[in-house]
């Protein structure tokens, strides 16, 4: 490896430069769900027959973005219809359904069309919120059908009525440039007849433009396409009653993400390690200052004690002595045996003293107790052991806030979110978590959308993070499949948790390696009101409920 090489690695690492992020297949994936063939149609004789089509992308569930010279001639002659076939779903047993016009813009290459059959929904494409100078020579993924390929494939002219997987192509961006009047982002990704109105695709597969046309080549310059950007399509959107879903957060991979953890993990560790050595020593000056103290105390004190327990034993040798000599001379002054007395019981009471005082003086062995006492080893019994504590289980209601850096999100909502969470992870019959390796999860499968989730919840940090899973019909037939085959057990049952984590590893064992998408959430509890189980919901309604 060059010293330049060594270098460029070097600065990677610090996160001083970032090179583009390659386009992740499975975002891509994800997002050709929401990818359609439009389809002109004569329907003059009785027979419908196509008589051309291009590509299309629904920015709702049925509501759709193409070229609007896609449709140009359905717009001049009545006889023509409109026809949409799905990727997947209703087009593989051969139909399709039919959209109306409901705006078109030729000035800058942009209609709207509505799909009229209620029983198709597709899942929306997100908008990638603009083009910024970062997303210089980043790599991009055009997605449509293109005519070159069918005709390659032998495909006949009515196959198109069935519901295939469109033609992805990679390409880089090369610019942003004003083009026939309107604002134009030029690319590299092949397209071609066909692919016209569909979508020009991040690394995170957000839409970033409307593949429209591309450069006259010649058969001999180097090919460059242009996509219709987000400047025209969004305004355009806007004005006709269509809020997208929109992301302008940076395009983040979950490797990346996944080292920045580690990372993280890492200085975490590195950082306490580094607190625990600074109060080892910390602690280690303080015991030596604490025994040094003890050491003088406890012998002070012993040297006070035996000087003490010398003049009571001195004090009693006397007092005994001025007895004996009183009793002596008792004969000659009968008062002396009163005199004799006191003295004896001074004598008697100094000795007992001297006993006690040498007895109970302080020993070597008080100094640890001592040092203990000093360093606050010893509990106070000034300590209120009835006091209040604080709730540090989590317990009740949490309002979790998103955090950013530690996120990959390509479609979802980031507003705040609330949980009710309980210690055994059974908050109520509805809202359960499992324990799988160690971590709170649950895994949602919703009806209605095409995505599975999968949280965690660390109550020790107070974290919540979520991995969705954005998966084809098939995948999503057969998770749903799974997830009937088994129900969480009661609240309060032995090991409910255990035997929930298990039923749920089953299906975790089914989704990809990866998830489209990552929301890492940081947690606390609400300190006022509450509404009980019912903010238990707020996660249902925000990546999907159970049935």
């Amino acid at each position: 490896m060059t010293v330049f090489s060594r270098i460029l690695v070097a600065l990677a690492a610090l996160g001083l430069i970032h090179f583009p992020a390659s386009a992740d297949p499975g975002d891509v994936d994800a997002a050709a769900r929401g990818v359609v063939r439009v389809v002109l149609i004569d329907d003059s004789g009785g027979d419908a027959a196509p008589i051309t089509h291009g590509s299309g992308f629904a920015v709702s569930p049925t509501m759709i973005v193409t070229n609007a010279h896609v449709i140009r001639e359905a717009l001049v002659d009545d006889t023509l219809k409109i026809g949409i076939v799905p990727s997947e779903g209703p087009g593989t047993d051969g139909g399709g359904t039919f959209a109306i016009t409901v705006a078109v813009s030729p000035r800058n290459d942009l209609a709207l069309l509505r799909i009229t059959d209620g029983s198709l929904r597709l899942p929306p494409l997100t908008l990638a919120g603009g083009v910024d100078d970062s997303m210089s020579m980043g790599e991009v993924s055009a997605v449509g059908y293109p005519m070159n390929v069918d005709l390659a494939q032998g495909l006949e002219i009515r196959d198109i009525f069935r519901a295939q997987p469109p033609v992805k192509s990679r390409g880089f961006l090369s610019g942003e440039r004003p083009s026939r009047q309107f604002d134009t982002i030029l690319h590299t990704a092949p397209i071609a007849r066909g692919n016209s109105g569909g979508p020009l695709l991040d690394g995170c597969g957000r839409v970033l433009g409307v593949n429209s046309f591309g450069a006259d080549s010649n058969g001999s310059d180097a090919e460059f396409y242009f996509a219709v950007s987000l400047r025209e399509l969004l305004p355009f959107l806007r004005e006709n009653g269509v809020e997208p879903s929109v992301n302008a957060l940076p395009c983040t991979s979950i490797d990346e993400l996944n080292a920045a953890e580690r990372a993280r993990f890492d200085q975490q560790r590195a950082e306490a390690q580094a607190r625990i050595e600074a109060r080892a020593a910390e602690l280690r000056e303080k015991r030596d200052a604490a025994q040094l103290q003890a050491q003088i105390e406890i012998l002070d004190a012993r040297d006070n004690a035996m000087a003490a327990a010398m003049i009571l034993l001195l004090l009693g040798i006397g007092a005994g002595y001025t007895a004996g000599q009183l009793r002596a001379g008792m004969g000659e002054k009968p008062e002396n045996q009163t005199r004799a007395i006191i003295a004896a019981g001074v004598a008697g009471a100094a000795l007992i003293g001297a006993s006690l005082v040498w007895i109970t003086r302080p020993s070597y062995s008080d100094i640890e107790e001592r040092v203990a006492v000093l360093m606050g080893e010893v509990e106070s019994p000034d300590t209120d052991a009835g006091g209040s504590q604080e709730n540090t289980s989590g317990d009740g209601t949490l309002i979790c806030t998103l955090v950013p850096e530690r996120s990959r999100i390509t479609g979802s909502r980031t507003n705040d979110v609330e949980f009710d969470w309980a210690a055994n992870g059974c908050v109520n019959e509805r809202t359960q978590y499992g324990m799988v390796n160690g971590e709170w999860t649950r895994v949602l499968v919703p009806s209605s959308e095409a995505a599975v989730s999968v949280s965690r919840y660390d109550p020790e940090t107070r974290t919540y993070r979520t991995d969705r899973y954005l998966l084809s019909q098939k995948d999503m037939e057969a998770a749903r499949e799974a997830r009937g085959k088994y129900n969480p057990p009661a609240c309060g049952v032995t090991d409910a948790a255990r035997v929930l984590g298990e039923q749920q590893a089953a299906l975790i064992a089914m989704l990809p390696d990866r998830p489209n998408e990552r929301l890492v959430y940081s947690c606390e509890s609400k300190k006022a009101g509450g509404i009980g189980g019912a903010l238990g919901a707020a996660f249902d309604e925000e990546f999907g409920t159970e049935e």
